[in-house]
C-alpha cells in the first residue's frame, strides 16, 4: 500500500479542511430541527457565531419544541443578585439555574423575530404560563432595551407588557424610570421600569412572604408580589 509522505499531507490539509463545514447550531431550534427525536437536555449553541460557545437548557417538548431558556429558577442554587457584567456575560449552570447572557440573547434575537414563553409553578404544584408572539432586546449600547409584545394568556395573565421598551438595569447600573434603584431595592436584576410587575432575578423564597416586600420570585398578575415562586423559566424560539 503506497504511503503519502507527510509533507503531502501537509499541503493538502487546509484544502481538506476548506471542504468541512462544521454545523454550529445558533440555538435550540437549531438542534430540534436537525433531530426531532432528542429530549430536552442541555445543549452546546454559538449565538454569535464560531467563538461564543455556550451551554444551555433545550425545552424539545413544550408547544412543539425548540425552545432556548436564557433564564432558569428552580432551587435557589444560584445567587442572582449579581452586577452588570455578569448579566451581560451570563452564570449559573444550564443543567440548574442560569442567566443566558444578554450578551448571548441580543445575539439570537437580532437574526429575526422571535416568540416568548414564561413557565411558572407554585409550591402547591400549580402551573401557568404567559406566552408573547413578539420579543427581542437591543444592543448595549441602547441599554439591551427589551421589546415585548403579542400577549396569549397561559393562565399567569401579562407581566410583560409594563417592562416593554424599558433597558435593562442591575444594582450597579440603574436604568430604571424610577427615582430609586430598582434593582436595589428589589434584589434582583430586571427590565425595570417603576418598578416592576414581575421580578424573575429576585431572592428564591418559599411562598408567601412579606417580611420584606416583593423581593421574590415574583410574577405579580398571578400570586401577587409577595408571593415567591418555586420555578419560573424563560424561553424563546425564532418564528416560523
Amino acid at each position: 500500500m503506497m504511503k503519502i509522505p507527510s509533507v503531502l499531507l501537509l499541503l493538502l490539509a487546509p484544502m481538506l479542511a476548506s471542504c468541512f463545514v462544521r454545523y454550529l447550531p445558533e440555538d435550540c431550534m437549531d438542534i430540534h430541527n436537525q433531530d426531532k427525536t432528542l429530549k430536552s437536555g442541555v445543549f452546546t449553541i454559538y449565538p454569535s457565531g464560531s467563538t461564543s460557545a455556550v451551554e444551555v437548557y433545550c425545552d424539545m417538548e413544550t408547544d412543539g419544541g425548540g425552545w432556548t431558556v436564557f433564564q432558569r429558577r428552580m432551587d435557589g442554587s444560584a445567587n442572582f443578585y449579581r452586577p452588570w457584567n455578569e448579566y451581560k456575560s451570563g452564570f449559573g449552570r444550564a443543567s440548574g439555574e442560569y442567566w443566558l447572557g444578554l450578551e448571548n440573547i441580543y445575539g439570537m434575537t437580532r437574526r429575526g423575530n422571535h416568540e416568548l414563553r414564561v413557565d411558572m409553578e407554585d409550591f402547591t404544584k400549580k402551573r401557568a404560563y404567559a406566552r408573547y408572539s413578539s420579543f427581542s432586546i437591543d444592543a448595549e449600547c441602547d441599554g439591551y432595551t427589551l421589546h415585548v409584545s403579542g400577549f396569549r394568556n397561559g393562565g399567569a395573565k401579562d407581566a410583560m407588557t409594563y417592562h416593554n421598551g424599558r433597558k435593562f438595569s442591575t444594582f450597579d447600573k440603574d436604568q430604571d424610570t424610577s427615582g430609586d434603584n430598582c434593582a436595589k431595592s428589589l434584589l434582583g436584576a430586571f427590565w425595570y421600569a417603576n418598578c416592576d410587575h414581575t421580578n424573575p432575578n429576585g431572592v428564591y423564597r418559599w411562598g408567601y412572604d412579606n417580611t420584606i416586600g416583593a423581593i421574590g420570585v415574583e410574577w405579580g398578575p398571578w400570586k401577587g408580589l409577595n408571593y415567591s415562586l418555586k420555578s419560573m423559566s424563560f424561553m424563546i424560539r425564532p418564528v416560523k
